[in-house]
């Protein structure tokens, strides 16, 4: 997922697509990260099905406020749907980005 607020998102775009993202099914919004009413979030949870992987270029791109993000993550998780940030180098397909994910969520 790229998002875009007055900026290119070309640089997001390549290199998801260079982490094998299908580009039919990249989705795109062009408002602040913090605004609840971002229709390509809403097209990307509505879209993953169990067994898909969500990928972000940067976590920030998925959301902005740390309490939704991680509601994001819990939700993606409970649905069976895998996440991988990129930036951040984290996969929950991974031990290490499990832990990671598992500890995040206990912490709050």
């Amino acid at each position: 997922m790229a998002k875009c607020a007055c900026q290119n998102t070309d640089f997001q775009r390549d290199a998801l697509l260079a982490a094998g993202v299908d580009p039919r099914q990249l989705f795109e919004d062009h408002a602040s990260g913090a605004k609840d009413d971002r229709t390509g979030l809403a097209r990307t949870l509505e879209f993953v099905r169990p067994g898909d992987m969500l990928i972000v270029w940067k976590l920030d791109r998925l959301d902005r406020s740390l309490s939704h993000l991680l509601a994001i993550v819990i939700s993606l998780k409970d649905n069976r749907v895998a996440f991988r940030s990129l930036t951040e180098n984290l996969d929950t397909t991974t031990p290490s980005g499990e832990f990671l994910r598992s500890r995040s969520m206990s912490a709050l």
